[in-house]
């Protein structure tokens, strides 16, 4: 069965340096969502692979995250876009 809620969470450590996305937008796949700058000085952006909308933001620019901290939560549309 598909999951419906996507948790989107950040593969490292580090702080919130730009929240991209509101709550009850539409995101499309792979839209970067934040900007996470790590401990290290790295700056990536998180996205995820699902089009839908945002239905809660946990974080806020200057927030410390860890792997596992939900930085929001997605309403899966399960439609399916891209390109060749």
């Amino acid at each position: 069965m598909l999951k419906p809620i996507h948790t989107i969470e950040c593969a490292q450590d580090g702080t919130v340096e730009q929240v991209y996305v509101q709550k009850n937008s539409y995101v499309y796949e792979w839209e970067r969502l934040f900007l996470v700058k790590t401990g290290d000085g790295k700056l990536i952006d998180v996205s995820i692979g699902a089009s839908g909308h945002i239905t809660e933001i946990n974080v806020s620019a200057g927030d410390p995250i860890n792997r596992k901290l939900p930085l929001a939560l997605l309403q899966d549309d399960f439609v399916i876009t891209g390109s060749d």
